[in-house]
């Protein structure tokens, strides 16, 4: 129905009319082609892509990220060597450099000068978050106990992610093997063992103490240990991380930092909940068969209050002697991760005194 009036158009007037509604060439003159990309926007989707293709693979895989961190901690331990050093004593020591308990792996000796009898023996695992780190990294403050008396070792072990959980726990038993067999030419006293480390050596460090005391634990990881209870005179730990669980409840940097170092060394980002994560938590299998500890953090370090705090109130729960060295949160100047090693503060040449303390105790000179 039309109107009247209305003009109205034929099947082919209609058909014409729409064709003129839809060429290109009848439109508007005064619109605009579609503008072609500009070089700006090629460069920004192209930084968009590239972002994308880093985010996939930093999401797939530890390496990266893992190496970053390890150049970051290899130039801080460099500093801390730096820091040490002038703090060394001028007691002549013999030395013995890259002794190589397996292939690829080695440890350093240094005991007083002259020494042909067996000492009490510290031996320092190094941190690094399970990725980084190296013997020398701890060289001159085991030359600074040496002085004192003892023989003290510090070894390598295979760092993450080229080699994962247990293998540095393996490592580890294997050198301990090694020191026991060789005591004699290492002027090493087999009873008066003190097992020792800083950040994730600490973690070893308290790993290889209760597989040596605690045989349950020793059944869960299937490893045999290399020392017996009678060997172990006492532990020392600084910094260290004793509770993955906990870890998982980190935010920030740091929280980032230790995530990834941790899914590089177990393999997984599910840590937490794997067999890695639960036997490296050794706050879960102390018993009053631990030695006597010496267990310290600082204050300005949040794994002291997540991580050695606790650890010492479940030693000390559990009957162990325990020499524990914590300030208050307000204490000045606040105490970075690994203070002890930072001579130049007045509470880290008290940590290095309390720890003499508490070896002419625990592992005397005789």
């Amino acid at each position: 129905m039309h109107r009247p009036g209305e003009c109205v158009m034929g099947p082919l007037e209609s058909i014409q009319a729409n064709t003129r509604q839809s060429d290109p060439a009848q439109k508007d003159p005064t619109s605009r082609a579609p503008r072609k990309r500009t070089t700006r926007q090629r460069k920004l989707e192209l930084a968009i892509l590239l972002v994308l293709i880093v985010a996939l693979a930093l999401s797939a895989t530890p390496w990266p990220s893992a190496m970053l961190i390890r150049s970051v901690f290899e130039r801080g331990a460099q500093a801390t060597i730096d820091e040490m050093t002038p703090y060394v004593p001028p007691a002549p020591l013999q030395t013995e450099m890259g002794v190589l308990y397996k292939p690829g792996s080695t440890f350093d000796v240094f005991s007083p000068s002259g020494t042909t009898a067996p000492l009490p023996t510290v031996v320092w695992i190094h941190g690094g978050a399970w990725i980084s780190g190296a013997q020398r990294d701890v060289n001159p403050y085991l030359q600074i106990i040496a002085a004192e008396g003892y023989t003290t070792i510090g070894m390598s072990y295979p760092i993450a992610p080229e080699a994962t959980y247990p293998t540095a726990v393996r490592d580890i038993n294997e050198a301990l093997a090694y020191i026991k067999a060789h005591a004699a030419e290492l002027n090493v006293d087999t009873s008066r063992i003190v097992l020792a480390g800083d950040s994730a050596g600490a973690q070893l460090a308290s790993q290889m103490t209760t597989l040596t005391v605690n045989p349950e634990y020793a059944n869960l990881m299937g490893i045999e240990p290399a020392l017996q209870k009678s060997d172990l005179a006492a532990t020392i730990l600084h910094c260290g991380v004793y509770d993955l669980r906990a870890m998982a409840d980190l935010s920030g940097i740091v929280a980032w930092g230790f995530k990834t170092s941790l899914w590089a060394y177990t393999g997984t980002k599910d840590w937490s909940a794997t067999y890695a994560g639960a036997t490296m938590s050794t706050i879960d299998f102390v018993t009053d068969e631990f030695p006597p500890t010496f267990i310290s953090g600082g204050n300005g370090d949040g794994l002291t209050w997540l991580q050695s705090v606790p650890y010492s109130n479940r030693l000390k729960d559990s009957g162990v002697p325990v020499t524990e060295l914590f300030w208050p949160a307000t204490h000045e100047p606040e105490l970075p991760h690994e203070y002890q090693f930072h001579l130049n503060f007045a509470e880290a040449r008290e940590a290095r005194d309390k720890t003499f303390d508490f070896l002419s105790v625990h592992a005397p000179r005789r």
